[in-house]
């Protein structure tokens, strides 16, 4: 007989009754609304953008400069000797042609007289065998008195006693013009810059330093090492200003008069020379300088915000949007000036570009482009 216990059919509907509410629950779970994902993944952002236009170009940069004697000349003996007098020191200011020191040299003096005296012995042999070669030569005129053959042999004699006569004048005047050395004179106009003898010194030696030195600062030469970048644009008004560190409340005013016309390998830059008028050598040669220079480029470029470009590891690109889609355009920097950049690539004025480029922005996204005016 098997007993039933009293508690069997309630345990049995408690059980059913929380199976009935676990699945009332799963159903009443609120299913995702399909119309809404699909809205949000379907949506397209708006992004701000400007029409790309052509603008003048201008770049103002400061550059460092050394500023150059216009000329600088190491004055040397030619001929050696002992500086006989001194005229002038540094700081002092010549004329061309003015005697800055005397050499002596006795060995010299003694070797033109010498050359002098042979050039006068030479003169009076010549004149000997042209007054015999006349008096022989008259003679001939005569038949069978004087023979063929000794009127050329004194002819001959003539001739190389003249030659001779010739060569010792040549050696006199050569030995003359070096004895013209012996007074060291200035080349042109300027400042004595440097002095390395004094009274008494020997010179004249091939290795020995300068006796002067010797430079013109009526004009000074800047020379300014212009970057690759900008080796080709055009310099306003072919001009620099420029400010010295000895005087930096003065500006002076420099005119573009020559290009190295090459670009130097180690630093990457084209020197630019400009004179620098100095009337009152204000300006000292040697000085440093800050060079402005304001570059213009000869005909209007494609310029865009700084925003625009966006740089990577890999490449500079901004984003185009054409027909809705976004695309993006490889380009090359130029003049960078500051809010905005000058570019170059596969772009044309007209085109729409994205104010604010990013990385985040992918090409062949559509897009609602939103003008910015």
């Amino acid at each position: 007989m098997t007993t039933i216990s009293k508690y069997s059919f309630p345990m049995r509907h408690a059980a059913g009754s929380i199976l009935l509410l676990l699945i009332l629950a799963a159903c009443s779970e609120k299913k995702p609304n399909v119309t809404t994902t699909e809205k949000s993944e379907n949506k397209i952002d708006s992004v701000k953008v400007f029409v790309l236009k052509t603008d003048s170009v201008k770049k103002m940069l400061t550059f460092p400069g050394e500023l150059l004697p216009n000329e600088d000349a190491q004055i040397r003996a030619k001929v050696q000797g002992y500086i006989r007098k001194m005229y002038v020191d540094i700081g002092s200011k010549v004329s061309k042609g003015q005697i800055l020191a005397l050499i002596e040299a006795p060995e010299l003096d003694t070797r033109i007289q010498e050359l002098n005296e042979k050039a006068r012995a030479a003169r009076s042999r010549y004149l000997s065998s042209k007054d015999y070669f006349d008096r022989i030569h008259t003679a001939s005129q005569t038949d069978g008195v004087i023979a063929v053959s000794e009127l050329q042999r004194v002819k001959n004699q003539m001739m190389a006693d003249s030659l001779e006569y010739r060569a010792n004048q040549s050696s006199a005047a050569s030995a003359k013009q070096v004895g013209n050395y012996l007074a060291i004179m200035a080349p042109y106009s300027g400042i004595i810059t440097k002095r390395n003898v004094v009274t008494g010194s020997f010179v004249g030696s091939p290795n020995e330093k300068p006796l002067f030195e010797l430079a013109d600062n009526g004009v000074l030469r800047l020379q300014v090492a212009v970057p690759e970048a900008y080796a080709d644009a055009i310099l306003l008004n072919d001009a620099a200003e420029l400010t010295t560190r000895s005087m930096p409340d003065k500006k002076f005013r420099a005119k573009l008069v020559r290009k190295a016309g090459r670009i130097d390998h180690d630093s990457r830059s084209e020197v630019w020379e400009f004179e620098v008028p100095n009337p009152g050598n204000q300006l000292k040669p040697g000085s440093y300088a800050d060079a402005k220079l304001v570059f213009l480029r000869q005909q209007p470029s494609t310029v865009v915000p700084a925003s625009a470009v966006v740089t990577t590891l890999e490449k500079k690109f901004i984003i185009r949007v054409s027909g809705g889609l976004t695309q993006w355009i490889d380009v090359r920097p130029g003049f960078n000036m500051g809010d905005k950049i000058e570019v170059f690539g596969d772009i044309k004025p007209g085109d729409t570009l994205v104010q604010k480029g990013t990385e985040e922005l992918k090409a062949e996204v559509k897009v609602i482009p939103a003008l910015i005016k």
